[in-house]
């Protein structure tokens, strides 16, 4: 006997429903309890397919989400305009020493980087969402990465000020890294030629210091 239920693997809901029992001969089965059995089986499993693949049909699939990710409104707009208002306004309210003991650097040092980083990778500039919102600025998460090398803060420890998610302060500072190899590596990542050999040494000598190459405790000599 040949139960041909139809090919399943058609995504048509109208041939698979065509093609199941009415393909059998329902005729050809003599009418006993345990053929009606068979036959009213073969009649619930078409129906149970049929729901199947109307529910596949109907279904929507919304990508770009992740599971249990929990949306927290940061208000980073307002965290940007009071970054700014902090540090980089015209009168800031933090003066220059206090700029240079949060972030190890001048100001203007700071900046210099930051333009040089916003124009060789476009993650670092600000953009708009879908929602016509402004994202995060070239300061929060250059901000981001500077507290974290600064004071050797976690990533979810940037929130707090610069509103920031974990992940997004994770992805700047591997960006940052990459970019500042690529474009500062070959002058100031380098090995040192001999001049700068010579220079080193004369100035360690001038301060006290013959012989001495370089050291960490004399770096922010002037």
């Amino acid at each position: 006997m040949n139960f041909n239920l139809g090919d399943c693997s058609n995504n048509n809901d109208e041939d698979f429903s065509s093609s199941s029992l009415s393909s059998l001969d329902l005729n050809f089965f003599p009418s006993t309890e345990h053929h009606d059995n068979l036959i009213n089986q073969l009649r619930m499993n078409n129906y149970m397919f049929q729901q199947v693949l109307q529910n596949h049909t109907n279904e929507v699939f919304i990508g770009g989400s992740i599971p249990g990710h929990v949306v927290i409104n940061r208000d980073r707009e307002a965290a940007d305009d009071n970054l700014f208002r902090d540090y980089f306004s015209a009168t800031p309210r933090f003066n220059d020493a206090i700029f240079r003991r949060r972030y190890r650097m001048s100001r203007n040092l700071f900046l210099r980087i930051v333009d040089a980083i916003k124009d060789h990778d476009m993650y670092f500039e600000q953009r708009i969402d879908a929602l016509g919102r402004f994202g995060l600025s070239t300061l929060q998460k250059i901000t981001a990465v500077f507290r974290m090398l600064a004071y050797g803060l976690p990533a979810d420890a940037i929130d707090e000020y610069v509103k920031i998610g974990e992940s997004t302060t994770i992805e700047s500072m591997k960006r940052f890294c990459r970019a500042i190899v690529e474009v500062f590596g070959e002058r100031y990542l380098r090995s040192p030629t001999p001049n700068d050999v010579a220079r080193l040494l004369h100035i360690g000598e001038q301060r006290g210091f013959p012989g001495m190459l370089g050291s960490l405790d004399c770096m922010h000599w002037k």
